[in-house]
């Protein structure tokens, strides 16, 4: 859910002035360390001029600071840069039309697997990535894994950020009924949800198509249980015991949930909970601070617990994140101006203010911004700060490739564990079915 903030909005979340002046907090105020690695001399090319597309903004200082930030490398540079914000919808199909076509803009900051899917249109960005690794405390799990070509060194991609959907609970109803937090393991997660059900504040959970939210669900169930998609070699695997036990849990667990999920979508579940009507979900820091700035909401958003999704079975809470990746393209005239920008733009002068002003939406990339001003301010978001540490992403335990992105995003997964959850098919024909669309996918790449 994308949710509005005006600058006194912003403020009064925690998020400091310095964070967000578009000039930027200076060296004095930040905590954050650098290294002093000696930067490359990416010759930009005479005349440059960049276009660029990104996601829409989370809240309103992620725009201006981003363009505040291009402004300034302009000045520095003599570079023009042609910012366009895009809906979340619509990154992936104008990427696909960019790639397809060799035309359009020079960058796009795309989502997660983006990078992987258009890997032969892309420009490699290792130089960029090993100057920023090495001057901000290197980069985090998921940053590698979404930034590099699979079992190489190359990387592709240069991520900003990471979203993550954590629980989000009422800690009044929880307890209400016994608990002051969720169990980690699944048996007495079902218990809990029982229990809610019957104090008539169910859980509730996306299991229609939904972008993040559907897909977040169905990879923490089997996660939790140790059922993947693929192997570490990139064999699908799907139909499993492993699997066949986790829809045989998801089985119990979905009537313990309110009536009508297999048909949410991404916003479903934020306004079921802000509502009142669920007592429990999976969601980013979008819906706990959208409910705390509105006053009808505030008291709710005042009860409500962030906690990492249980583990089950996994050594870590199994959960993704929807990562912010930009690629530069082949066809781009200006390749070393194109580098020159990522490269700034992750530099402390620039990010910092940027990353703070997003209220922990975004979290960092690099281990040196674990230190930044927006991981001391509310406590309740503050466990959004290891996003990027998850090993966890799309298309686990396999390569991330072309055929792991049309795979989620055909939602054969989320479909897999609907057709469980509301009877339509057995554990057992779900997971043979589910391998079935998705081997077609990787028969194609």
């Amino acid at each position: 859910m994308q949710d509005q903030f005006t600058r006194r909005d912003a403020l009064a979340l925690g998020v400091s002035a310095a964070a967000l002046a578009v000039t930027g907090a200076s060296a004095q105020q930040s905590r954050i360390k650098v290294a002093d690695v000696p930067a490359p001399d990416f010759k930009i090319e005479s005349g440059a001029k960049l276009s660029m597309l990104r996601p829409v903004k989370f809240v309103q200082p992620d725009e201006d600071i981003f363009r505040g930030n291009a402004k300034r490398f302009t000045e520095k540079t003599g570079v023009e840069v042609k910012v366009d914000f895009v809906g979340w919808e619509d990154i992936n199909q104008q990427t696909a039309v960019t790639s397809n076509s060799g035309a359009g803009p020079d960058l796009i900051i795309g989502f997660s697997d983006a990078p992987h899917i258009y890997a032969d249109k892309l420009i490699e960005l290792t130089d960029v990535a090993d100057y920023i690794g090495k001057r901000y405390g290197g980069w985090l799990t998921m940053a590698q894994r979404y930034g590099k070509r699979h079992d190489s060194n190359a990387w592709i991609g240069i991520p900003f950020g990471a979203s993550a959907g954590p629980l989000i609970y009422r800690k009044s109803v929880l307890q209400s009924v016994g608990y002051d937090k969720v169990p980690e393991d699944m048996p007495g997660v079902l218990e809990l949800c029982k229990k809610l059900k019957a104090a008539g504040k169910p859980a509730g959970f996306a299991l229609g198509n939904a972008v993040g939210d559907g897909n977040g669900f169905a990879n923490w169930i089997l996660w939790s249980h140790g059922a993947s998609l693929l192997n570490e070699k990139g064999d699908v695997i799907i139909n499993s015991k492993e699997t066949v036990n986790a829809l045989g849990y998801l089985k119990e667990l979905y009537p313990t949930f309110i009536p009508g999920t297999t048909s949410w979508n991404d916003v479903s579940n934020n306004r079921a909970y802000s509502s009142g009507e669920i007592s429990m979900t999976a969601n980013g820091v979008s819906l706990y601070f959208s409910m705390k700035n509105d006053p009808a909401t505030r008291p709710v958003a005042d009860d409500s617990e962030h906690q990492l999704l249980p583990k089950g079975v996994a050594e870590t809470a199994p959960m993704g994140g929807l990562c912010l990746n930009a690629m530069v393209f082949k066809h781009s005239k200006f390749p070393n101006a194109a580098k020159a920008f990522v490269t700034y733009m992750l530099e402390r002068e620039q990010y910092e203010p940027w990353l703070d002003a997003n209220s922990g939406y975004w979290s960092q990339p690099l281990a040196a911004y674990e230190d930044a001003a927006v991981w001391s301010g509310d406590p309740k978001v503050k466990l959004f700060k290891d996003s990027m540490k998850s090993k966890f992403y799309t298309g686990y335990k396999g390569p991330i490739s072309q055929a792991s992105g049309a795979v989620n995003a055909d939602y054969v997964l989320v479909q897999m564990c609907a057709s469980v959850a509301t009877g339509e098919a057995t554990p057992e024909a779900a997971a043979k079915e589910a391998e079935r669309r998705a081997r077609r996918y990787y028969r194609r790449s």
